[in-house]
């Protein structure tokens, strides 16, 4: 499995106190990272530009001296807040992406990139932030999208797969006909942590004869090492948390 990563060292969503295994929504982290400095509850950070094509290894670093300004304007528009949802809890809020306007159009603009003319005829989006990268990236390819969605929430008939959490199982689920066998699909989800939730949605698409041409992300916390649950599925992320 590859992983291309482009990428400053910088938290997001949830990172915990303590490094114990989590599910995707709560993400363990032993600390905020050595390089990130909190101002105004934003991080910071120096940046590196991995590339983003890597063959044959998991990740491959480009120039050093080779900087996207974009991932800078991503990185610094979200905001760190700490003690949230409860004490010991570093929540890293994507809200502040969304309203600065450049960031956000950066954002998708970066995926758009990747998979404009490689037809890619399904956009899938894990609940819940998927849903918001998800959509623009599925108009500007040309390609639909479909809500991949925890238990009792679609309304029609559904497709379910079942994946483990630090304590119990969760399952997704996709309607019945969104897709159909031999589509090619890339899976959309802003951070990846312990992988459990991606890799669900891959054996879900696969099980209807769906090619997974890849998995993107805006993030990736390498620590809980969530990409080796994606088997030969490729990962490509826009930023990578530092350990």
């Amino acid at each position: 499995m590859q992983t291309i990563i482009i990428s400053p060292l910088v938290s997001h969503r949830l990172c915990l106190a303590r490094a114990v295994p989590c599910n995707r929504l709560l993400n363990n982290h032993h600390r905020a990272p050595p390089s990130i400095r909190l101002s105004n509850h934003r991080s910071t950070t120096s940046l590196r530009l991995f590339s983003s094509a890597a063959a044959s290894r998991d990740s491959e670093m480009a120039t050093e001296d080779v900087q996207d300004p974009r991932i800078a304007k991503i990185a610094s528009s979200i905001r760190v807040i700490p003690d949230f949802p409860k004490p010991g809890i570093m929540f890293q809020d994507i809200t502040t992406l969304l309203l600065d306007t450049e960031a956000f159009k950066d954002t998708i603009a970066l995926f758009v990139d990747r998979y404009k003319d490689k037809g890619i005829s399904v956009v899938a989006g894990v609940e819940a932030r998927g849903f918001i990268f998800g959509p623009p990236i599925a108009l500007a390819i040309g390609a639909k999208f479909v809500p991949m969605r925890k238990p009792k929430k679609l309304p029609g008939k559904v497709i379910s797969e079942e994946y483990s959490l630090e304590y119990g199982t969760d399952t997704i689920e996709m309607h019945v006909g969104a897709v159909e066998p031999g589509e090619r699909a890339i899976i959309i989800d802003d951070l990846i942590a312990t992988g459990g939730t991606l890799a669900a949605a891959i054996r879900l698409l696969e099980r209807v004869g769906v090619k997974i041409v890849e998995c993107a992300c805006v993030i990736e916390l390498p620590e809980l090492k969530g990409k080796e649950k994606l088997g030969e599925t490729s990962l490509f992320v826009l930023v990578k948390s530092a350990a």
